[in-house]
């Protein structure tokens, strides 16, 4: 069988496969603009894997608002899979998703927290709805996902949280970036620590700061100046399966080695 990062090169950090039993169970979907790194459908399913992720993308905001009716991917290649639509800033909505992993493949091995958005404006745009979306996703959401899978970790004695930060929860960028700086440096206080909680129940926490990747971020802004400046900073971006390598290196360590943190930016960014 070919390396799990082998197997990742074509897929996305939106929801990654493991082999054998184990289960990646993927908050993901928010009310509004996301994070989008590739859809579903781009992901490539190993007969052997068990995956289960919410679903993402604009396109989903629709099947929130109508239903949450979980629907099989990757069947064609043999692969188990299941996707929901689920809000994260809803917390019955992110219990019932791992839940439904755990009824469908009785145990969760990888928490992936990677829902985020990232609306920046000025802060003298006073924009006080969209800090609280921001603070909502990004930290409530992350720790709804913790909050539902830990006990099942703790039980098995065993799992696996990867956190998505960011380069502006290492460095501010502001103007424009204030609130979501924040945010972001609140993923990285959580996720260490998770780590100095859990390392000693057999649970491995990561967070991985992205640079410019390129995804929808950059046009998340309610602010037109900020799109355009946010537009011109992209051009550097890099592909998605950069993360997806970089998700998949951390997860095929010995159960013994955590890889704690990892930043992945373009060569030519300079913070």
């Amino acid at each position: 069988m070919s390396s799990v990062v082998d197997k990742f090169r074509k897929a996305s950090a939106s929801g990654v496969g493991l082999p054998g039993d184990k289960l990646i169970a993927h908050p993901y979907v928010t009310v509004g603009p996301t994070c989008t790194l590739n859809p579903p459908s781009a992901m490539t399913i190993d007969p052997t894997m068990k995956l289960a992720l919410s679903e993402a993308r604009n396109a989903a905001t629709s099947a929130i608002s109508s239903g949450r009716a979980a629907r099989p991917i990757g069947a064609a290649t043999g692969g188990k899979a299941i996707g929901f639509a689920t809000d994260v800033t809803k917390r019955a909505e992110v219990e019932a998703l791992i839940q439904a992993a755990v009824d469908g493949f009785g145990r969760v091995d990888v928490l992936l927290n990677n829902a985020g958005i990232m609306p920046i404006a000025p802060i003298e745009a006073l924009k006080v709805d969209e800090w609280d979306r921001q603070i909502d996703v990004n930290i409530k959401g992350l720790l709804y996902g913790v909050a539902a899978a830990l006990p099942h970790m703790q039980k098995q004695k065993s799992g696996h949280i990867i956190n998505m930060a960011s380069v502006f929860g290492i460095k501010m960028f502001a103007p424009g970036g204030t609130v979501y700086c924040a945010t972001k440096a609140a993923v990285r206080a959580l996720t260490e620590g998770l780590r100095m909680e859990l390392h000693s129940q057999n649970i491995r926490c990561t967070m991985i700061s992205p640079g410019a990747i390129a995804t929808e971020l950059s046009e998340s802004s309610s602010d037109e100046a900020t799109r355009k400046n946010l537009r011109e900073f992209m051009k550097m971006a890099i592909p998605a399966s950069a993360i997806a390598r970089a998700i998949a290196y951390a997860i095929e360590q010995p159960v013994e080695v955590e890889v704690d943190e990892m930043v992945i930016r373009p060569t030519v960014q300079d913070f």
